[in-house]
């Protein structure tokens, strides 16, 4: 499923004293099957944004086509619950949405809403907690007793079961340690990967925006600032640090050095391997001289 928005803009509270222009002449394009991560410092209008990808909020100015759903500025779209099947988005801390006796009826509720046959709601959680990670016991648990983790897991498993076209995640490693964090990422790298499923990732975390996504959209004061690959993003490490965005720390050591040195060592390392090969070609350079 492709997403482009044209000239989207979105201000709340229009016509009050209250207004405010949130996003504005936002120009994307998200292909069927992509990985695009926005990053932008808070407030920068990124969950704006995310939330249009599902049309939760519908556009003041300008347009986004969602597949086959065009949604225009001044006309309100009525019909958009196939919409939101196709496309699920996983909020920051989406543990606190579960509410059901078991996580089975938890996984089921979404589903069984859309008015999926409750056989295959039970066959859709079974494979969404697998997909998780998630041992298939669990299913007959209540979802407060399982770990922090686990219940994480489990409400990310509720909106697989819709059997989404899209997935759109907001800082979906929030409050996880690092252990707990590279595992989610690597669950949706594989789902990417073996799936198809497209992801929108928003993430403050800049080495999962480069080992992860083909895309990268720069967020700043409501609009994009910038976007493609994550060399092209990362060309300029000084001028999205003096934006207030962090860049992947192997860049960070890379600037140090480089200062220490007093000449470039090339262009950014998005990598502590790929920097380790730099300096370590530099010295074997540096012993044939």
């Amino acid at each position: 499923m492709e997403i482009i928005a044209k000239e989207l803009e979105y201000r709340y509270h229009v016509n009050t004293p209250f207004e405010r222009r949130a996003i504005y002449d936002i120009n994307l394009a998200i292909k069927p099957g992509s990985y695009t991560a926005v990053i932008g410092h808070t407030g920068s209008g990124k969950s704006t944004l995310l939330q249009h990808l599902n049309a939760l909020l519908q556009p003041t100015k300008g347009s986004i086509r969602i597949g086959d759903v065009h949604i225009v500025s001044g006309k309100r779209e009525k019909h958009l619950k196939p919409l939101r099947q196709k496309v699920g988005i996983v909020f920051q801390f989406p543990e606190h949405q579960l509410f059901e006796e078991t996580v089975e009826k938890d996984i089921c509720y979404g589903p069984l809403n859309f008015g999926v046959p409750e056989e295959e709601a039970k066959e859709r959680a079974r494979e969404a907690v697998r997909l998780v990670g998630l041992p298939e016991h669990l299913l007959q648990k209540s979802p407060f007793d399982l770990s922090g983790g686990q219940m994480r897991r489990a409400a990310i498993a509720g909106v697989l079961a819709m059997k989404p076209e899209v997935l759109v995640l907001d800082e979906p490693t929030a409050g996880l340690d690092p252990r707990g964090r590279a595992e989610i990422m690597e669950m949706f790298g594989r789902m990417h990967k073996e799936k198809g499923i497209s992801i929108v990732l928003v993430t403050h975390n800049m080495e999962d925006a480069c080992k992860y996504a083909e895309h990268i959209v720069v967020m700043h004061k409501g609009t994009i600032y910038r976007q493609g690959t994550a060399k092209e993003i990362f060309s300029s490490p000084k001028e999205l640090l003096e934006l207030g965005l962090d860049v992947p720390e192997s860049i960070r050591f890379q600037l140090r050095l480089e200062e220490k040195l007093g000449e470039p060592l090339g262009e950014p390392c998005l990598t502590v391997e790929e920097l380790i090969d730099r300096i370590c070609g530099r010295l074997e350079r540096g012993k044939e001289r």
